[in-house]
């Protein structure tokens, strides 16, 4: 085992793979800048910056993937996706099915979301269910430095597009990462805590204050399970039902917004799969329906913490 930051990580598996497979390349914003080690190993072929131009960025990196490649773009800050909405949802995620199969979309699209850094709203707005709504893309939002290699590997090695989010407060966050070859398969959530009788799913850095609180309410003689979701399409269901159906009760927590959120994606399915499991309401603490704002001790505030998480599970458990 090795410690790592989830930025070293990140740069461990791109490396990884570019060795690996001589199709990967990595192109960006600022890309060549920020990461010269891929740049002086693998050369401006490969590891390349371009222009602010994220519509054209994507629009690349579909053709290129069309074509054989396996492009990796930064795209910075999630909600610069706006301006590359057709080319990632029209494009990559539809041309494999209207082709009927004959050309496959390999491209993974990376940036950079939600609170920790006071960029301020349009640099900090958490987008992910836009993507888990559309067709033909998968969406991948890690908790920790070992998650964010193996994931990122699977996703590059994916022939379908995929849409990699680093929540901005984790970059920095330090962690063991499993020394040789890991690859974390898509589509399969990690307990990261067990326990009997309440339910925390959650995802990306609230995942951390999931944990926090379930060592507050096992101080309370409550012990929650914690299921980091680790990637949000495809959604790994079967982990989530099997859990709620032992605690009878479910806490789902989120960054993002509430409405139309992942949160309500689950709510609904535990209620249409598991709903005779359920010995009280499902309860979702998310973000507000309301534009981030830059300030640092505001932005902690808008997001689910610890205490409230703590707090909105032990009144399920004790009926309150």
């Amino acid at each position: 085992m090795t410690s790592m930051t989830v930025n070293d990580a990140i740069s461990a598996a791109l490396a990884e793979e570019m060795r690996r497979d001589p199709t990967v390349l990595m192109f960006g914003e600022g890309t060549a800048t920020k990461r010269r080690d891929l740049l002086d190993e693998f050369g401006p072929a490969r590891v390349r910056n371009t222009p602010l131009a994220e519509g054209i960025l994507a629009g690349t990196a579909a053709g290129a993937a069309a074509t054989g490649l396996r492009p990796v773009v930064d795209l910075l800050f999630a909600p610069f996706l706006c301006y590359a909405m057709d080319e990632i949802v029209n494009s990559a995620g539809k041309l494999r099915a209207i082709s009927g199969g004959q050309f496959s979309f390999p491209m993974v699209v990376m940036a950079m979301t939600g609170a920790g850094w006071g960029v301020g709203a349009q640099h900090n707005h958490n987008l992910e269910a836009w993507f888990v709504h559309a067709p033909g893309l998968k969406v991948v939002m890690p908790s920790n430095a070992a998650d964010f290699k193996g994931l990122l590997k699977a996703a590059i090695r994916d022939d379908n597009p995929v849409l990699f989010f680093t929540d901005i407060a984790l970059g920095y966050a330090e962690g063991e990462v499993p020394d040789g070859e890991l690859v974390v398969p898509l589509g399969k959530a990690a307990v990261r805590r067990e326990g009997a009788d309440v339910t925390l799913v959650s995802y990306a850095k609230t995942v951390n204050h999931c944990l926090d609180a379930a060592g507050r309410l096992a101080e309370q003689g409550i012990e929650a399970e914690v299921v980091d979701l680790r990637t949000l399409k495809p959604l790994d269901e079967d982990t989530i039902l099997a859990s709620v159906r032992k605690t009878g009760r479910l806490v789902v927590v989120h960054e993002a917004s509430r409405l139309c959120g992942v949160g309500a994606e689950i709510a609904a399915l535990v209620s249409e799969k598991a709903f005779r499991s359920l010995r009280a309401p499902v309860l979702r603490l998310t973000g507000p329906d309301a534009p981030a704002p830059a300030s640092y001790p505001l932005e902690q505030a808008f997001v689910p913490q610890a205490g409230a998480i703590a707090e909105a599970a032990a009144g399920l458990v004790r009926g309150a």
